[in-house]
């Protein structure tokens, strides 16, 4: 090793290696909770990247992330108040070893793998749209060449030229599984595959690391392109604070050339008078461990974000006369995002004019916003993640997923990402992405194509749920959700709906019943009887509003049942006084096209009981839980229809 890389990073490297020990030290007495993942062994591959980067740049690291954290912010102190609880912790104690933030420096961790490529390729693209000379490095594990999400992301990035490094450290283990079981192939021969230019290094030719990452970095800042940077190493410790299984021969072996321990051996004076200098920076960033306080939990669980205090009101909302198809609104309401603010992305698969995607709530948009529609290869993970980082880089991203069935492949990136970057990071950043997707059945698309999802994502912490309706303005919901929202909104159109012309309803419902909004930001709609009370109410949302207005009809001119309906457009959170204030009868329906089991209804009327709502009956609902056939008379008695509707209301109102 040179003079220079020795006095310059050998003290760092026996910092992070020191750190790590102390920690596992803290972990034994009980005082970090959860785990420890060290990276004994491997420290100057976090050096050699870390320390030759700028200030703008940013890293992105995974869960063996303490030697990334201390090398790019130096920040001991943060990082041993966080794994032991601290609110004084770089992420106020709420991260813990995994999930590290530091908002100065730009470096981010998360223990999810694969998941980070997306995200980070996201911030690097917003990097990019910004024109700045900022790039990003994200590490990554060989185990993590398992994940799907890596070879998206390197699709991705190859095609768009986005400047991130990918540095692998190649250990050769994931977890305790040797890579020789799991890992077929070359690792060099995946990012060549995508035609991304690949270095190859070693943490045994510790000058070479040096230099060539030098080179890797260097490259991508000054080509705008993405690397992959292999580093071969091995780690000397267990996975984390577990067993650690493999043979002890190989760990000697390895110790043996570690070079920490060559730098020991060779010169024990010189090591001992570093280790003193390193003692004495810990036992300084330790001081506060024991006296610093834990993160109070109304700071942890509460939200700085304004709530509406306004008194709620009713407004009679009049006809809609534009003869406008849902879609074009939908159309309208992007339209009008990205004419009023330039931090507006779309992104998605095939929204490129001219097709302007699978249902043309694009179209058009490419041509008039160029560079600001981002069309993608099938890739729902890599789109939902890279638009997770466009929130994080100061973008206001919305993506479109082809058919809401399609949301699944996305769910990693919206339950371990996107939710949880606000609270993880301590309210340090926010993620305020936007996904839309089509659900819904009635058009013979079959079992994969035709789902009603929602359910599965009104169970999401800190991710709010729109339904889009044909009653509600499309552009001022959409207007809201910009001016409004800090954290992931979901918005869920309805593929049956977008052919509708917007706001119409059947004369003989607009002759018999008042038409109201309340004043919520997501307005809640109610149709009540004109001139007399009603008999039951129905409380629904979304396509279903056509199949509830329909059974309305039939229950009054064949059951003489009046009917009050309901309409949200906010499906989660629901919060209980617009459900009081709106609902006028003891007899109360759910209708939605999910099935019933964990769905809209059963949160509604959990919600209802919950807080001691008056009623006589509850029931729910709902299309049949099995998968929606193509066959179309099949299809039709599958899905919630106005008979299904009809009938069980009679059923439950005359007690028959």
């Amino acid at each position: 090793m040179s003079e220079v890389i020795h006095h310059q990073y050998v003290e760092e490297a026996v910092l992070i290696r020191s750190v790590e020990e102390e920690l596992l030290r803290l972990y034994r007495q009980g005082l970090v909770n959860g785990t420890v993942h060290t990276c004994t062994g491997q420290e100057f591959s976090a050096l050699a990247f870390c320390k030759q980067l700028k200030d703008g740049d940013f890293v992105y690291s995974n869960h063996r992330c303490h030697g990334h954290y201390i090398a790019f912010t130096g920040d001991v102190k943060g990082l041993t108040l966080e794994l032991t609880g601290r609110s004084g912790g770089t992420c106020g104690g709420i991260g813990g070893s995994q999930h590290l933030f530091h908002n100065k420096r730009r470096f981010f961790s998360n223990g999810i793998q694969g998941g980070i490529t997306g995200v980070s390729a996201g911030i690097a693209l917003s990097y990019k749209l910004k024109k700045t000379t900022g790039i990003g490095v994200v590490f990554i594990g060989d185990g993590t060449l398992g994940q799907g999400l890596v070879y998206e992301t390197l699709n991705i990035i190859s095609k768009w030229e986005i400047p991130l490094l990918i540095v692998l450290e190649n250990n050769h283990y994931a977890q305790s599984t040797a890579q020789e079981i799991t890992l077929a192939g070359k690792i060099a021969a995946r990012p060549a595959a995508f035609g991304i230019a690949t270095f190859e290094s070693s943490i045994y030719e510790t000058d070479k690391l040096f230099e060539d990452a030098a080179q890797s970095i260097s490259y991508v800042r000054s080509e705008r392109k993405p690397a992959f940077h292999i580093v071969e190493t091995y780690r000397l410790s267990a996975h984390s604070t577990g067993d650690d299984l493999r043979d002890p021969k190989e760990i000697r072996r390895h110790s043996e050339c570690d070079p920490l321990n060559i730098i020991k051996q060779a010169d024990p004076a010189l090591y001992k008078q570093i280790e003193l200098r390193v003692d004495a920076k810990i036992a300084e960033a330790l001081s506060e461990v024991k006296t610093g306080e834990h993160q109070p939990p109304q700071n942890y669980y509460g939200d700085v974000q304004a709530v509406r205090s306004e008194p709620l009101k009713w407004t009679v909302v009049s006809p809609d006369v534009s003869r406008q198809r849902v879609i074009n609104k939908v159309n309208a309401a992007l339209m009008s995002l990205m004419d009023k603010y330039e931090d507006v992305i779309l992104i998605g698969e095939d929204i490129h004019s001219p097709y302007g995607g699978a249902f043309k709530a694009t179209k058009d948009l490419s041509l008039k916003y160029p560079g600001r529609v981002l069309t993608t290869a099938i890739s729902e993970a890599a789109i939902t993640a890279v638009a997770n980082g466009l929130a994080m880089g100061g973008f206001r991203p919305f993506v479109e997923i082809m058919f809401g069935d399609f949301i699944t492949l996305a769910f990693d990136q919206i339950v371990n990402h996107a939710s949880k970057f606000y609270h993880m990071y301590n309210k340090q950043i926010s993620c305020p992405v936007v996904i839309r997707t089509p659900m819904g059945g009635t058009k013979g698309f079959g079992p994969t194509h035709s789902q009603s999802l929602e359910k599965f994502l009104i169970g999401i912490d800190n991710v709010k749920v729109i339904a889009l309706n044909r009653l509600t303005d499309i552009v001022h919901i959409y207007d809201t959700i910009y001016k409004q929202e800090r954290h992931p909104v979901i918005v869920i159109e309805n593929k049956v709906d977008y052919a509708r012309v917007f706001g119409q309803v059947a004369e003989e419902i607009f002759n018999n019943y008042t038409l109201e909004s309340l004043n919520t930001g997501y307005p809640v709609v109610r149709f009540s009887p004109k001139d007399t009370k009603a008999d039951v109410t129905i409380i629904t949302y979304g396509g279903t509003v056509n199949a509830v207005l329909s059974a309305a009809n039939s229950l009054f001119f064949e059951k003489d049942i009046l009917s009050e309906i309901i309409v949200l457009t906010q499906i989660h959170p629901i919060e209980y006084k617009h459900l009081s204030v709106a609902i006028g009868t003891d007899y109360i329906f759910t209708a939605e096209e999910c099935s019933a089991s964990g769905g809209i209804g059963s949160e509604i009327i959990s919600i209802l009981c919950e807080n001691g709502h008056a009623s006589k009956r509850l029931c729910r609902v709902s299309s049949m839980p099995v998968p929606i056939p193509a066959a179309g008379e099949l299809e039709r008695v599958v899905l919630i229809n106005a008979t299904l509707i009809v009938n069980t209301v009679w059923r439950v109102y005359s007690g028959n």
